[in-house]
């Protein structure tokens, strides 16, 4: 049978391919398949009678075939295993399937209809979210998750035997996913399969809400429950409208999902394009895989902060180093999850007695309700302005820089309307004092496996070790402990700080010399910190 060959789609955003899946009794038959163009042009019901399947591509080792056009297509095993689950008997089915639908040899298609990809989700009649084969259990599992959801009990208990089955479910690939996340995102109807078991996207979610489970590893459960209330607020969405509302940024949605998983760096930022309210040719950073990371990564941090702003990247790094000017809010004194909505956190900060960071209280009061974010917020992180930047960035202090939690933090005001109560968002007010330097990281990359004290490795850890690329030399690296120490003086911990000078001193006597104007800096600078105790 000869390879298939892709004909070009039509001129024009709304233009797709579909998937006509025939049916066929014999569960071990080969899969057959037909394309065709279809218009997304706009229509009175809304959405299109097809159903889009979100999974995971898996490995491209050992290939299986479909047939389309009676012309062989090699498909990853994950895919074919989704088609057979979704092949009916009698009936033909018509799905769209981004590898097959998107010519995946062409790349300025690939471009094009990535941008479409939200309508392309939310337009579908429905759907499919496809976990994947089940384990021992499996198929329980989601069972147990739907009993959960119709007890009218608040919390339902699972014996242990249950627990292990349903976080293995948790477990698949999918939810650590990027590009998941904007095809549940557009979605107005979700069904979800596992196995040969299939539950509805909702009650799915009400029977996960209600179950008390115990996680293995933590980063888990900011992973499911951040998609979890993506799935639940597919029953809310309007079904007229043409993208997914919410009205995040696309920092924001990168501050909350940057530590996912995609195939290639570039996915980090063009599957989150379709949910944010930014708009990407506004940005520069429509879908071009021709782009190096490097250079996207860098033009995505000028997009979110400033133009101006000092940036280093590498192309086989997922991490950048910023070098700014800026000044210290305020510090975080407790964080909260959210229990009514699992996209949000509550943040309490201690702010400094400044002017700029008492005008900030005085704005936005000391408790604030933020987004969820990929790095948890700790007891102690700092909340600082940058210099040039609308929004405040919270960062935590490591050895000798400051690791970056949340790089755009929006700051939201509840405004009184006749309707009721609504969410109001405002940049902060400008302002020209910034007498600090920050040396700043934001680091997508995993942390090294088995840490059993990760709060301890950050505190620790130097710049030059996080990142061997960035070569500084021992001079700079006595400044930057000074300029740490000096954070800590500003927010009141003057035992840290001077603890921490007293190293920068001895760093810069070692680089500089004793009469050094650096050396003397530190000096008066530790001199300020004994006379504010």
């Amino acid at each position: 049978m000869s390879h298939y060959r892709y004909s070009p789609l039509s001129p024009g955003s709304d233009s797709i391919r579909l998937l006509r899946l025939m049916p066929q009794k014999d569960e071990t038959a080969s899969i057959q398949c037909e394309l065709f163009e279809y218009s997304l042009q706009e229509s009175s019901r809304g959405t299109h009678l097809y159903e889009a399947l979100s999974y995971v591509w898996g490995s491209p080792e050992t290939p299986k075939s479909i047939s389309i056009d009676k012309h062989n297509l090699p498909v990853t095993a994950s895919l074919h295993a989704a088609l057979s689950r979704l092949r009916d008997r009698s009936f033909e089915r018509i799905t769209w399937v981004d590898f097959v639908c998107i010519n995946q040899e062409d790349e300025k298609e690939k471009e094009r209809q990535i941008q479409s990809m939200a309508k392309i989700y939310g337009q579908a009649n429905r759907v499919i979210v496809y976990l994947g084969e089940t384990a021992d259990d499996g198929d329980q599992a989601l069972e147990d998750i739907r009993v959960a959801a119709e007890d009218e009990s608040m919390t339902s208990s699972k014996s242990e035997k249950s627990q292990k089955a349903i976080l293995k479910l948790l477990e698949q690939p999918w939810f650590r996913r990027i590009w998941v996340l904007q095809e549940v995102a557009a979605a107005r109807r979700i069904l979800i399969m596992y196995g040969s078991a299939e539950i509805n996207g909702y009650a799915f979610c009400s029977g996960f809400n209600k179950l008390e489970l115990s996680y293995a590893h933590p980063d888990l459960q900011s992973l499911i429950r951040s998609v979890i209330y993506l799935i639940r607020g597919a029953t809310f969405r309007p079904k007229y409208a043409t993208s997914p509302s919410g009205g995040l940024s696309l920092g924001e949605l990168i501050d909350m999902y940057h530590t996912r998983e995609a195939t290639k760096a570039h996915d980090m930022v063009y599957a989150l394009l379709g949910m944010s309210s930014d708009a990407p040719n506004a940005a520069g950073l429509s879908p071009d895989y021709t782009v190096p990371w490097e250079t996207l990564l860098k033009g995505l941090i000028e997009f979110i902060l400033f133009k101006e702003v000092s940036v280093e990247t590498w192309d086989e790094r997922k991490i950048a180093v910023i070098e700014s000017k800026g000044c210290i809010l305020g510090q975080v004194s407790s964080v909260e999850d959210d229990s009514a909505r699992y996209d949000r956190q509550h943040v309490n900060v201690i702010f400094n007695n400044t002017p700029k960071s008492l005008e900030c209280e005085r704005e936005y009061g000391t408790r604030w309700i933020l987004q969820a974010s990929a790095k948890p917020i700790r007891q102690g992180d700092f909340v600082c302005r940058l210099q040039g930047a609308s929004k405040p960035t919270i960062i935590r202090v490591c050895k000798d820089h400051f690791a970056v939690i949340m790089i755009a933090v929006t700051l939201r005001q509840c405004v009184q309307m006749e309707s009721g109560y609504v969410e109001h968002q405002e940049p902060l007010a400008s302002t020209k004092s910034f007498s600090r330097d920050f040396l700043l990281v934001w680091n997508w990359e995993k942390p090294p496996g088995n840490l059993q004290d990760r709060a301890g490795y950050e505190a620790s850890v130097e710049i030059n070790t996080l990142v061997p690329e960035y070569l500084k030399t021992a001079s700079n690296q006595a400044a930057r402990l000074c300029d740490v120490a000096l954070v800590f003086g500003d927010s009141k911990e003057y035992e840290e700080a001077e603890k921490r000078l007293k190293e920068a001193i001895k760093g810069c006597e070692g680089a500089f010399g004793k009469e050094n104007p650096r050396t003397l800096a530190g000096i008066d600078s530790l001199a300020l910190i004994y006379k504010s105790q």
